[in-house]
């Protein structure tokens, strides 16, 4: 007979996250503890984090306007979508930006070394996992197949590469960084580049190019530990987010050799959690393209949404035994 696990599910993420309310519901009706925390925002809105480190003992408490939670007995950490620590609202200028990094530093610290947590995922493992040159090494070394990839801020290199690669090649950023223009987002898209579309501005900084795999379709597998949830993705463009109202999923199998590859990569950066995209070619090959480790899934067809959120639900619940 196994005893079921004790203590609450912190939950780190922004109030506006409708994907976190979808598990939430669940561990509600499941009558597990939950508390939910966007650090960023809240310990500068009635929130307040204490850690104390005395001989043999660590100790910290959690207090918001609604309740006081002992960290010693949280069974799992949620790492979804937090606010960044961008300081106290009202401070401005250099002193906004010393209580940013003290808090980055100070409470990201202190949630992310509780003892005997759970963490899906750890958030340092997440920003390791989020490096496309890292990413690129652990599905090689994984076993999976990984299109040419060159990352260079050479324009020599760059258009011998696009030359070289004969079903041509795409551009794609090395981090979704913010962009406005005249205060409007943007946002840059997998596109196809011809080598004299390259220019000296490649100099300016790093920039990735890959052989185009000339897919059939896309795959979207979401890894929850050793459980494998999979759609294929129908779409007219090239990459499917830009519109995903046009775009249609069916579930899919994953084979064999690609989900024990897919189990090698979480192990290599320690991730309960991955959302793997794929390319899959008209022989059946398939092509990693990258794995986001705190990506969304609540878009796939309802009964997939239902399944993954159980399978996190899962992990939570059973916190340090999962």
């Amino acid at each position: 007979m196994t005893t079921e696990p004790s203590g609450s599910v912190l939950v780190l993420t922004n109030a506006h996250d409708v994907t976190a309310d979808v598990v939430l519901r669940i561990l509600t009706d499941r009558r597990v503890p939950v508390v939910r925390l966007d650090p960023g925002t809240d310990l500068h809105a009635g929130a307040s984090l204490s850690a104390a480190y005395r001989e043999g003992e660590q100790r910290g408490t959690l207090r918001t306007p609604s309740r006081e939670l002992d960290l010693t007995e949280v069974r799992s950490v949620w790492t979804r979508r937090p606010s960044p620590f961008d300081g106290p609202p009202e401070q401005g200028g250099q002193d906004r930006r010393f209580a940013a990094s003290q808090s980055r530093w100070g409470v990201g610290g202190i949630l992310a070394t509780l003892a005997g947590a759970h963490y899906v995922n750890h958030p340092w493992d997440n920003r390791a996992a989020e490096s496309k040159p890292a990413q690129l090494a652990a599905a090689q070394r994984s076993g999976l197949s990984v299109p040419s990839t060159l990352i260079t801020s050479d324009l020599e290199q760059a258009r011998a590469f696009a030359s070289e690669q004969t079903g041509g090649v795409v551009y794609k950023p090395l981090w979704n960084t913010p962009y406005t223009i005249d205060g409007r987002p943007q946002q840059v898209w997998v596109r196809q580049v011809l080598p004299h579309e390259i220019t000296a501005t490649v100099a300016l900084c790093p920039h990735l190019f890959q052989a185009r795999v000339a897919k059939a379709f896309d795959v979207r597998v979401t890894a929850v530990g050793d459980r494998l949830f999979a759609v294929r993705i129908a779409s007219p463009h090239l990459d499917w987010r830009q519109r995903q109202s046009l775009m249609k999923c069916t579930p899919i199998a994953v084979p064999d050799q690609v989900g024990r590859a897919v189990s090698a990569y979480l192990g290599i950066f320690r991730l309960a959690f991955g959302a793997f995209d794929f390319a899959v070619t008209p022989a059946g090959d398939w092509y990693f393209l990258e794995c986001n480790p705190n990506g969304q899934w609540a878009w796939q067809p309802e009964p997939v949404t239902d399944s993954i959120a159980r399978a996190i639900a899962d992990r939570l619940q059973k916190g340090p035994e999962a």
